[in-house]
Order: C-alpha cells, then sequence, then structure tokens
C-alpha cells in the first residue's frame, strides 16, 4: 500500500511518500532530495534509483522498511528544515539525500546534531569528528579527477584551465586537480567560478581562452554544469574538454547538445556494464538495478545517478541487516547507533558504481574499481579503452 501526504516546510512544497502503512513499516527512512530547483537534474535521477532499490529490497530481517520522503527544492535551507521534520517528528533512524553539496551540508548538520546516520547522496565530505554519522556514496573528487589527469598525461597535455562551481563541489574539484596535475607535469592556470543558478558565464571562458590552455576541465553537475561548455563552444573553442563523475547525466547532454560532444569523463563502472567481463561482480550487480529500473519505467537507465540512488539503498538495508542482528530496536537511539556502526563499516558490498568498504573516519568506501574513463559520442557516453 502507498500512502501520499503533503507537507508544507518554509516556502516550499513537500511531498512525503511512506512505502506501507505505519502499523506494519519498523525501519524508517528519511529520505530529502531536491525535486525541484535548479540541481532537480540530478535529485530526480537518485529519486528514481532509490524506486529501484525498494523494487529489490522492500523488507530487512522480515520487517518492512517504511520511506519518508521530501522535496528540499534545491534549497539548503528547506533541506535543513526537512531533516529537523524527519528527525523529530518522524522519527527516523537514518536519513538519506541530497542532491546538491549545500543542502546535504545543510541535512548534515542536523544529523550530526541529533546523532542520525547518514548516507549521502550528494557528493559532499564533511571531515574530523562532525563527520561521524556520515558515510557518502559518490567516488571521491580526487579518485575520479586523477583518472582525468592520467588521461591528459597520455595526451601530452601540458597545461589545464578549470572553471567550477563556487561551491563545495568546486572546491573539491580544484583542490584534487591541483593535488594531482601538477606532479603529473600539468599545469593549471586559472580557477574560475560560478554559481549553480547562472545563466552565464562568458567573462570566465574569455579569460580562460586568453590563457591559452591545452585542455579545460569542469566542475559543475548535472544541467548546470553544461554552462561552460556552452560557453566554450560559442566563443571558437575546439580543443579537449574534461568534467567529473558529475555530469554523466541526461541533462547535461540535452542542455549542452553539439557543445559537449567529445567531452571526457570518469564514471563509475555502471554506465557501461555490458561491456564489463562476465567475471566482474559490478556487471551482474548493474545488470540486476537496471532490470529493477526498466520494470518500474519501462525505459534504459539514462545516467549514472539513479545508480547512486540505488546504491545508498543496498548500503541502507544491509546496514540495517546488521543493526536488527544486535538486537537494538528501530525507533531507538541505540538502534540509531547499531545503524551508523554497521554503516561504516560495510565490507565488500557490491553496488552499481563499486565495490563499497568503508572504514571509520575514512566516508569513502571506493577505490580504482568503481572509475572507467568515457567519452561523450552523438549523445552517448562509450567507454574509451
Amino acid at each position: 500500500m502507498r500512502r501520499l501526504t503533503w507537507v508544507i516546510a518554509g516556502s516550499a512544497l513537500l511531498a512525503a511518500t511512506a512505502m506501507g502503512g505505519a502499523a506494519q513499516a519498523q525501519i524508517k527512512v528519511g529520505i530529502i532530495l531536491s525535486l525541484s530547483g535548479v540541481v532537480s537534474s540530478i535529485g530526480l535521477p537518485y529519486e528514481r534509483g532509490i524506486a529501484a532499490g525498494i523494487e529489490t529490497i522492500n523488507e530487512v530481517g522480515g520487517q518492512k522498511i517504511e520511506m519518508i520522503k521530501l522535496d528540499d527544492a534545491s534549497d539548503p535551507a528547506t533541506a535543513s528544515k526537512a531533516a529537523r521534520k524527519l528527525v523529530e517528528e518522524d522519527k527516523v533512524d537514518i536519513l538519506m539525500g541530497s542532491a546538491g553539496t549545500p543542502a546535504s551540508q545543510a541535512v548534515y548538520s542536523v544529523a550530526a546534531e541529533e546523532k542520525v546516520p547518514m548516507i549521502i547522496l550528494g557528493n559532499t565530505f564533511i571531515a574530523g569528528e562532525r563527520g561521524d554519522y556520515e558515510i557518502t556514496v559518490p567516488q571521491p573528487a580526487k579518485l575520479m579527477v586523477a583518472a582525468d589527469v592520467e588521461h591528459m598525461k597520455k595526451a601530452g597535455i601540458h597545461t589545464v584551465a578549470y572553471i567550477g562551481y563556487s561551491d563545495g563541489w568546486g572546491d573539491d574539484v580544484y583542490n584534487a586537480l591541483k593535488e594531482t596535475a601538477e606532479p603529473a607535469g600539468i599545469k593549471v592556470i586559472t580557477n574560475e567560478r560560478y554559481a549553480r543558478a547562472d545563466t552565464s558565464v562568458n567573462a570566465q571562458i574569455l579569460k580562460i581562452i586568453a590563457a591559452h590552455p591545452d585542455t579545460v576541465l569542469t566542475g559543475g553537475s548535472g544541467s548546470p554544469g553544461a554552462l561552460p561548455h556552452l560557453a566554450l563552444y560559442e566563443h571558437g573553442w575546439r580543443g579537449p574538454e574534461y568534467s567529473t563523475h558529475a555530469v554523466i547525466n541526461k541533462e547535461f547532454v540535452r542542455v549542452g547538445g553539439a557543445a559537449v560532444e567529445g567531452v571526457i569523463a570518469p564514471t563509475g563502472p555502471v554506465v557501461v556494464a555490458e561491456q564489463l567481463p562476465e567475471s566482474n561482480p559490478i556487471r551482474a550487480a548493474s545488470m540486476k538495478f537496471r532490470a529493477a529500473y526498466e520494470k518500474i519505467y519501462n525505459q534504459p537507465v539514462p545516467d549514472a545517478f539513479a545508480p547512486y540512488g540505488y546504491d545508498g539503498w543496498l548500503i541502507m538495508a544491509d546496514s540495517a541487516k546488521r543493526a536488527l542482528a544486535t538486537g537494538a530496536k528501530p525507533g531507538t537511539p541505540e538502534f540509531r547507533k547499531a545503524m551508523r556502526d554497521a554503516m561504516v563499516t560495510t565490507t565488500n558490498l557490491v553496488g552499481t558504481h563499486a565495490v563499497y568498504n568503508f572504514h571509520p573516519g575514512d566516508r569513502y568506501g571506493t577505490d580504482e574499481r568503481s572509475r572507467v574513463m568515457v567519452e561523450l559520442e552523438k549523445g552517448t557516453w562509450t567507454l574509451i579503452p
């Protein structure tokens, strides 16, 4: 049975969806996603991936899972209010979300304060003690940008210009580029930034072109991530362009059109799962996900973001199974702690993007097996051997 209610939080209309009746569900999962606003091109695929996860796993240890889903409207303040509602009113056992880095950080501020474990779907990392209650599903910027740099070096590139978001994700990509490019003999010659809601980056792109780089790397995501590529194309740039796993998204391809043809980026193996050898465990997990997704939506998986939502659901279910084994009861502080302890010690969990291994103090659970290089050709991401 599916229950749908509507909740007002701040200026945004929040949709709350519960799977199963409240009397049956015992494990409560609070999900906050950007289902509207500037980050919705990422939040909506996350939602679909989670739905595929529910299609695969809808109970743990014989107990139903109740899912309460809220829209943060791509606004960090609304995300924070949604998190407060889920924790204080709905008494969720674990949080998942959001889509953008600022909203994810806002949700985690509440999670850390209330000691509620959180599975972060947007690529953000909170270091130190404040990060003790979270893990991050997407691959870290450094792991993926290093793959870009390796490709650049093989291509004989010596200088790279950078343009990315003026927020935490833009910082993460730039810092990763500086850390990996310069030891490889590649000089980073610009650090241009723009906001996710900007409609023009012409001034930044003119500075980049004037610097005469061998290539450009962008640090955006989803549809706003196409903006620098559109401006480069408009101003006549025809050199190689790189980005990150944050643009493996159908809206990036749709908005970018001809301007993003030829973009090179790292991504998780799920994007090219059918090209992996049969012996690769990620291939089997990816094909299982694709089958669940296509059963629900009657179409192929269009991007790499839905699989992150699916993998987050797998991690949640695996953690809940081990938390229940401790004897702790859902809805209690003891169960939240047991969920947290299980989550940060996840071992060899095969997902669509990675074989996940989390450790206390290190919230990324991925390694080199979680990345391949792809190039956009005629609107399709194709594997670079």
